[in-house]
């Protein structure tokens, strides 16, 4: 029997499989609200047949975009296209939905990747100013970003907390805090951006506390049914960062507040990084997680074949897995997956007539 076919639990939601979508910006909202591409988007999606959906990186304030046309949950109107979207979304295909909330911090306020990705100043059509734990630059061109005061970081969490009470009421099953990819919870967590002096900087200790505190926050906020999660960045790739041994104490601190599930990437902090990737070169740092935590781990990067995926999970190294780029490439990866590997998968009977050749039983 397939293991990455198998139920799992994180915290109170069931996943009828192991394999998550991770989350994957658009850049195509406006005023941070869904639009059309939206629905087209997720709905291919969210007919794969995958065990979760999370929706990409959502700004919990305005100031938290990474560009313009970046998802946001802060206002009514965001809130309400939302809860439109996945009302449908539901009616086609009942598969779990999560979201990611985010603050982009210094790296806020850039173009499109399709129109450049540099940063925009502030004044400038579609830029604004941007914020971090400490004034440093995320890059040369980039402008130093405000240092966030005490004020300002009640604020934040406040905004993470209504952003969460949102997804909540909209229906959502699951949120992940975004603490990954060099954004701004990464930012206080690692010694290369994060220079306070205050209770928030110096010490392992208190670089961790903002996103412990958020999680906190977070967790308190939601009703029970709801998953609460964190997405982390497992090393910065860059001697004298943020690395595997500060992971393991962060996830060990996530899993003693009853986190429900932590989800393993690396890098985004610093332009200096020295990334061999490689086929599954993440998984490492979620296996050795794995080994400290009870919560499940989900493992991200070049995971791209059935087997490969089977391996990951049947080996121990992780809880699930994650697809993002080649889920985008080849929306009806587990399908295929399942296929190859004897399993079963949820599919919409619109779409049963395809089941292949030589292949029965597919579609559970």
């Amino acid at each position: 029997m397939s293991q990455l076919f198998s139920p799992l639990h994180l915290g109170p939601l069931q996943l009828s499989n192991r394999i998550v979508i991770a989350p994957m910006c658009q850049y195509s909202a406006h005023e941070g609200v869904v639009s059309d591409w939206h629905r087209i988007h997720l709905g291919h999606l969210a007919l794969s047949g995958a065990g979760l959906l999370i929706l990409e990186a959502t700004a919990v304030q305005a100031n938290g975009r990474i560009t313009h046309a970046d998802l946001g949950l802060w206002n009514d109107d965001q809130e309400a296209a939302l809860a439109a979207l996945v009302a449908s979304l539901r009616r086609w295909a009942p598969m779990p939905l999560g979201i990611q909330l985010a603050h982009a911090g210094r790296k806020a306020s850039t173009a499109r990747p399709w129109e450049g990705g540099g940063p925009i100043a502030a004044g400038e059509p579609e830029g604004w100013t941007t914020v971090s734990a400490s004034a440093l630059p995320f890059d040369s061109g980039y402008p130093a970003p405000q240092v966030l005061d005490e004020a300002a970081i009640d604020a934040l969490v406040e905004a993470f907390v209504e952003s969460a009470r949102r997804a909540a009421r909209i229906g959502l099953d699951l949120v992940e805090i975004h603490g990954a990819h060099g954004y701004l919870l990464h930012q206080f967590l690692s010694p290369l951006s994060n220079q306070r002096d205050d209770q928030y900087g110096g010490s392992l200790e208190n670089r961790m506390r903002l996103p412990l505190r958020i999680f906190d926050a977070v967790r308190a906020a939601v009703p029970e049914r709801v998953a609460v999660g964190v997405r982390i960045s497992a090393t910065d790739w860059v001697e004298g960062g943020w690395d595997l041994q500060q992971s393991i104490s962060l996830a060990r601190e996530l899993d003693a507040r009853g986190c429900h599930f932590i989800h393993v990437s690396s890098g985004g902090l610093d332009p200096r990084q020295q990334i061999a990737a490689a086929p599954g070169y993440q998984v490492p740092f979620a296996a050795a997680i794995r080994e400290q935590v009870r919560m499940p781990v989900i493992a991200v990067g070049l995971i791209t074949g059935a087997r490969q995926a089977e391996d990951i999970v049947a080996g121990g190294q992780a809880d699930a897995v994650a697809l993002a780029r080649g889920i985008l490439y080849d929306p009806r990866w587990p399908w295929h997956a399942a296929a190859e590997l004897g399993a079963k998968v949820k599919g919409p009977p619109q779409y049963r007539r395809c089941e292949p050749h030589g292949v029965r039983g597919l579609f559970a």
